[in-house]
C-alpha cells in the first residue's frame, strides 16, 4: 500500500495531520480559557469591601469643676455619635491654659476663668471667632457637713474655731483667684494666710472640706451640690470679686477641625445647657 505513494501525497498527508493536531491543541486551550473565564467572577460583580468607620478621638481640655455635667453630656453625645470618644483633661483652667502653650494635645479648651481663654486667644492658640463665653458660677465657702463651728460671713473665717481654710492656688485656679480678690476687698486676706491651705484644683479644696482636713474651703456653688459630705456655709458676696465666666473655644492645633466645632456647637444647644443648668451653673448671657 505504502509504495503507491508518492512524494506530494506523502507530504500531503503529513501537513493535513500536523494541521488536525494543531486544531485540537487550539481547541483544548480554548476550553480550558473557557472554563477558567467561567470559574472567575466577573470584574463588574465585585463589590468593593466597606471599611470600618474610624472613631475620632477629641480631647478637650476642661476646668475641674466642670466634670460631672461633662461626663453625663459625654454619655449622651458619644451615644448619638458612636464616630466620637471624648476624652476629657480636667484640671485647673491655669495649668490647662499651659499645658496648650507648650503644645499639649487638645482640640477644645472649657475655662473656668475668661483671662485663660484671652490669654490663648492673644497667642493665636485659639480663633477669636470660635469661642464663646458658656456659662455662669456662684463662689461660696463650704465646711464639713457635721460642723459644729457657725461660719454665716466672711468675718466668720477669722474666728479661733476654724484652724485651716482651703483655697485654690490663685495663680493657677479661677476659684482661688475670685476667692482671693474676695478676701482683699473686705481686707481678710493678709489675715488668714496663717491658717490658709492651698490646693490644685477646685476639687481637691473639696475633698479637704469632705475628709476634714480643711474648716471651711472657697468652691463654686456647682463644686458644692456634688457631695452631701458638705454643705454651703454662705454664698460670698458677687460685688467683691469678678463674675464668674466659663469660655469655650476650639484650639487651633487641632487635627480633627470639623469634629471639634461640632461637639463646640454641641455645648450651646439647649440640650447640653440643660445638663449645665442641672448642675447648678447658670447661662451666660
Amino acid at each position: 500500500m505504502f509504495k503507491k505513494i508518492n512524494g506530494y501525497t506523502l507530504l500531503s498527508i503529513v501537513i493535513a495531520l500536523v494541521l488536525v493536531l494543531a486544531g485540537c491543541g487550539n481547541a483544548d486551550n480554548t476550553n480550558t480559557n473557557t472554563n477558567i473565564s467561567s470559574n472567575a467572577p466577573a470584574e463588574s460583580t465585585v463589590e468593593p469591601s466597606q471599611q470600618p468607620v474610624q472613631t475620632v478621638e477629641l480631647t478637650i481640655s476642661a476646668a475641674a469643676s466642670m466634670t460631672d455635667a461633662l461626663t453625663e453630656i459625654q454619655k449622651t453625645y458619644e451615644a448619638a455619635n458612636t464616630s466620637i470618644k471624648l476624652n476629657f483633661n480636667f484640671g485647673a483652667s491655669g495649668a490647662l491654659q499651659q499645658q496648650i502653650e507648650q503644645g499639649a494635645p487638645a482640640d477644645l479648651f472649657l475655662s473656668a476663668a475668661a483671662k485663660n481663654m484671652t490669654a490663648l486667644v492673644d497667642q493665636q492658640l485659639i480663633d477669636a471667632n470660635q469661642q464663646i463665653n458658656l456659662l455662669g458660677n456662684e463662689l461660696v465657702v463650704v465646711v464639713p457637713s457635721d460642723a459644729a463651728t457657725v461660719i454665716e460671713k466672711m468675718e466668720d473665717l477669722t474666728k479661733e474655731d476654724v484652724k485651716t481654710v482651703a483655697i485654690g492656688i490663685p495663680e493657677s485656679v479661677p476659684a482661688g483667684n475670685y476667692a482671693k480678690e474676695a478676701l482683699t476687698n473686705v481686707k481678710l486676706w493678709d489675715a488668714l494666710q496663717s491658717k490658709s491651705v492651698q490646693a490644685k484644683d477646685v476639687r481637691q479644696v473639696l475633698q479637704y472640706i469632705e475628709t476634714g482636713n480643711a474648716d471651711a474651703g472657697f468652691v463654686y456653688k456647682t463644686d458644692a451640690l456634688t457631695t452631701d459630705k458638705v454643705k454651703i456655709a454662705y454664698s460670698v458676696d458677687a460685688a467683691t470679686y469678678k463674675p464668674i465666666v466659663y469660655p469655650i473655644g476650639v484650639v487651633k492645633a487641632t487635627k480633627h477641625l470639623e469634629e471639634a466645632e461640632k461637639f463646640y456647637t454641641y455645648l450651646q444647644s439647649q440640650e447640653a445647657l440643660d445638663v449645665f443648668i442641672k448642675y447648678g451653673f447658670s447661662v451666660s448671657k
